[in-house]
């Protein structure tokens, strides 16, 4: 019908193709040996076919070799290029230009995992590395594949779609042909996959097709998306859909509901085009070239001709451009290029159009591109949806099963009601658990959850903290939500959001009051030596005082002692300035300028310094750093099951030195006892837990020595999940709010001052002098 047409339309063109048809009856050992029949025996100038990707693989590299073009229909695997076959054009969209019409579904909806499903051969594998990439770039996870054989049977379908029963994820992305999709369909109903709560989406190898499945099909297909190549609506399409009904049906009277699908636009579309190319060669050498191998060849392949019109044929189809049934026809890198996806959902024994995806304004309600203002991914541009279970409500992903610590102490971060049993979902409250559900609101799409308690069936904790994070890279927990700290080798099992609260490894120790009683206070505000060299001037200044006055001056005269006393009194009543006796010297005035000028900078000094001691006091650690512990070889201690135990045996700390503890009250205990009692001198934690106790125990104990930096308390999910990143934002939103102060001063009042800071007067008594 094709080259009847174009040339009832183009009777003046002076060439005319001549079909020679050949039926691979679907087999590609079958479709390699006609293409060489053709071009060995026939002397084909151009082959259109074959119908397969699998057949197409083998009939290019045939048709490159003997330099013949190959144009296939329907040959969609993306696989199949240009670049790697230059005489192979593909008059069909290739599989991967949908994924991103598919992503802009997903992420339309917020679904954060998806799992694909396609037949085991070349056209389903093609497409799974741009699918990966494409939900990759939405931050979308695939946490299994579903590949199933082209001569499955049911029971082997069935078996692998119960496998997905067991997965968190409900939507499911089907990449197959009809006939084997129609049986994976009917199966996952059966198995309860078609039901409300489930997303299934089918890519246009089966969209394409829907006209040649019968109606039983389409009753395990109900709520089910899909996306196909649009075709635009003109007269000449309509025109010709009416000729060719009448005239399938004059070959085909059973087939009554048969309809024209999209490959078949595309082939009459494909003849047009090569006998346009064909036209614009003129008069062209249509011959082949013998191959040099000829009288030595011993396969059909090694004495293949060569066509003389294979390079200008090419270049004819790569320029040939015009408006055909299916809408624009231009190979562009030897290949249709898609503009626009129709997303159509079934219902009923039909489907219905619900938006577009365009490839320059994403989804879309209606193909009017004046009003578009940008790519969107919003929902609000499809139409109405029912989805599997005749469901009108969005399907969400499966609720997380969250795991939360269990302990007896700092119930402040995590408290998890008594009684609590490893099934049964629990409400607990506490520091993390509001930040969480904080978070989880700042999300930008909805997640539900439910929180588990980490026991046994004792209602006692299962493990550390360390055996809650195993469970989430088991997989029994879909995340963990607590005061977890983010540590290196945690982070290799699992994955970390944000730190939520920072969480330092610090030193605590008691405090010492460091107030000044004795006697002989007094001589503190000087060193040793400054006084003996303050008294040794005192005595200089009199003898200097002596030699300049004792000639002139009588006060300065007399026995021997009452000079001494003299000189001695006149340098120290300076002091007071108490001069009883006059200097006639200008040289001796100049001396004592300058004498008076340094004991008032030292007497200012040794009274500030004085005044500081008698009327202040200042609460300091015993215990400074740590090489003070481990040369005295004190006891410390840390938390029962915490991962600080590591740390304190990179400090080299003596196991028998080393201690643990469950409370705050058994920590206080320790302290009281001290080293020499079997207690404890100091003790390491985490900042968050240090300043629960610090609170309790006020003005009692401080932090001293250097802080080891972690990474803070953040939640668990397993490697690779797609909530971690979206999670981490919503973390830094709640952070900068001002909802974080609030948490923050409902679970941590401070009644306290800061010890570490601690300074408060001391009146003076008795005792100070």
């Amino acid at each position: 019908m094709a080259l009847s047409d174009f040339y009832s339309n183009h009777s003046d063109y002076r060439t005319r193709l001549v079909l020679n048809t050949r039926d691979s009856k679907g087999d590609v050992v079958g479709a390699a040996a006609a293409a060489l029949d053709l071009i060995k025996n026939a002397q084909v100038q151009a082959i259109i076919g074959p119908e397969k990707s699998m057949q197409a693989n083998f009939v290019t590299d045939i048709g490159n070799k003997a330099q013949v073009p190959i144009i296939s229909f329907s040959a969609t695997s993306p696989s199949l290029s240009s670049i790697r076959y230059p005489y192979f054009f593909r008059a069909t969209h290739d599989d991967s230009s949908q994924v991103k019409a598919i992503s802009a579904i997903i992420q339309a909806f917020g679904w954060r995992e998806a799992v694909p499903i396609y037949v085991d051969n070349e056209f389903g594998e093609g497409v799974i590395p741009y699918m990966f990439d494409a939900l990759e770039e939405i931050n979308v996870r695939i946490p299994y594949r579903s590949v199933i054989s082209a001569e499955a049977t049911d029971q082997e379908i069935e078996e692998e779609l119960r496998k997905l029963t067991t997965k968190q994820t409900r939507v499911f992305i089907v990449h197959m042909t009809p006939i084997l999709g129609s049986r994976l369909f009917d199966i996952a109903k059966e198995v309860g996959l078609i039901s409300e709560g489930y997303v299934w989406i089918m890519t246009n190898g089966m969209t394409n097709l829907w006209s040649w499945m019968d109606h039983s099909d389409m009753e395990s297909l109900q709520g089910v998306l899909g996306v196909k190549n649009y075709v635009p609506k003109s007269k000449e399409l309509e025109s010709f859909k009416v000729r060719w009904k009448r005239k399938f049906l004059q070959n085909n009277p059973s087939m009554v509901n048969a309809e024209l699908d999209i490959f078949g636009l595309w082939a009459y579309d494909a003849a047009f085009a090569l006998a346009m190319a064909v036209e614009k060669l003129n008069n062209a050498n249509f011959s082949f070239e013998e191959s040099k191998a000829v009288g030595s060849a011993t396969t059909d392949l090694e004495s293949l001709g060569i066509s003389q019109n294979g390079p200008k044929l090419i270049q004819a189809l790569s320029s040939t451009r015009f408006k055909g049934l299916s809408g624009k026809f231009e190979f562009v890198n030897g290949q249709l290029e898609p503009s626009v996806f129709q997303i159509v959902n079934v219902i009923g024994n039909g489907e219905k159009a619900i938006g577009f995806w365009t490839s320059k304004y994403g989804l879309v309600k209606k193909l009017n591109f004046t009003n578009s203002t940008g790519y969107s991914t919003s929902r609000a541009n499809l139409g109405t949806i029912m989805w599997p279970g005749d469901s009108h409500s969005v399907p969400k992903c499966k609720r997380l099963k969250i795991g939360v610590p269990v302990r007896k102490e700092f119930k402040e971060f995590v408290g998890v009601p008594p009684g609590s049993s490893p099934n049964s979902r629990v409400n607990p409250t506490g520091y993390s658990i509001d930040v969480f559900e904080a978070v989880m609101k700042a999300m930008p799409y909805s997640v539900h959850y439910d929180f588990y308690a980490f026991v046994n069936t004792n209602g006692e904790a299962a493990g550390t903290y360390n055996d809650l994070i195993d469970q989430v890279f088991y997989g029994k927990y879909d995340a963990a939500v607590g005061d977890i700290s983010i540590i290196a080798n945690r982070s290799l099992y699992v994955d970390f959001t944000l730190p939520y609260i920072e969480s330092d490894v610090v030193m605590v120790v008691p405090i010492k009051n460091n107030s000044n009683k004795n006697a002989l206070v007094f001589l503190e505000p000087l060193t040793g030596d400054l006084w003996v060299m303050s008294t040794c001037f005192f005595v200089f200044i009199g003898f200097v005082i002596w030699v300049l006055e004792h000639r002139i001056s009588e006060d300065f005269r007399g026995p021997p002692s009452h000079q001494v006393g003299t000189s001695l009194w006149f340098s120290f009543a300076i002091l007071v300035f108490a001069h009883r006796e006059r200097v006639m010297s200008n040289l001796s005035r100049f001396v004592v300028i300058i004498w008076c000028f340094v004991v008032l900078i030292l007497t200012q000094s040794y009274t500030a310094s004085l005044t500081s001691l008698l009327m202040v006091k200042q609460l300091q650690p015993t215990v400074t750093n740590v090489n003070e512990l481990l040369k005295t070889g004190e006891n410390v201690a840390y938390k029962n099951g915490s991962y600080i135990r590591g740390f304190i045996q990179q400090l080299n700390f003596n196991s028998a030195n080393v201690k643990t503890y469950g409370t705050s009250d058994v920590l206080d205990e320790l302290f009281n006892r001290g080293s020499a009692n079997d207690g404890i001198a100091a003790a390491f934690g985490e900042t968050p837990y240090v300043n629960l106790l610090l609170e309790k125990y006020c003005m009692k104990y401080t932090t001293a020595g250097p802080t080891i930096k972690t990474g803070g308390f953040g939640f668990v999910f397993p490697k690779g999940s797609p909530l971690v990143a979206d999670v981490s934002r919503a973390i830094l939103n709640v952070t900068e709010s001002d909802k974080m102060r609030e948490i923050e001063n409902k679970w941590f009042k401070k009644h306290c001052p800061d010890s570490s800071t601690l300074v408060s007067s001391n009146r003076l008594d008795l005792g100070s002098f």
